[in-house]
């Protein structure tokens, strides 16, 4: 009986579920006035509005951040998604700088997307 409560126990302990981190599927990136717009295609399994990519940033590649584009609200059912950042300044003979995604729940992905500059 002891041994049967004791595996009970363990079996129905809550061990947290991490999740998996956003994932970029492309980038791009164009002249647009004085700046450059960036749009990027993510996806993520979100859950709801307590589980969601909520964001992405472009950085140079020594990991300054140049433009962060907020997302708002989940995207359960369209994935995956692409949202743009309008303005991004981008210093003049870069030739690549670094997309990386965050997630609600578990912060900023661990891998950066690099994107090469037309």
């Amino acid at each position: 009986m002891k041994q049967t409560l004791a595996v009970f126990v363990l079996c129905s302990i809550a061990i947290p579920a991490f999740a998996e981190e956003p994932v970029i599927e492309n980038a791009t990136a164009r002249q647009s006035g004085g700046g450059r717009t960036v749009s990027v295609t993510l996806s993520h399994p979100d859950t709801g509005w307590d589980h969601y990519a909520d964001g992405w940033r472009v950085l140079d590649m020594a990991g300054k951040e140049l433009g962060l584009r907020v997302l708002a609200h989940p995207h359960e059912h369209e994935q995956p998604f692409t949202r743009s950042l309008n303005g991004v300044q981008i210093p003049d003979r870069t030739t690549q700088v670094q997309i990386q995604a965050r997630c609600l729940v578990d912060g900023w992905s661990q891998d950066t997307y690099v994107l090469t500059l037309p």
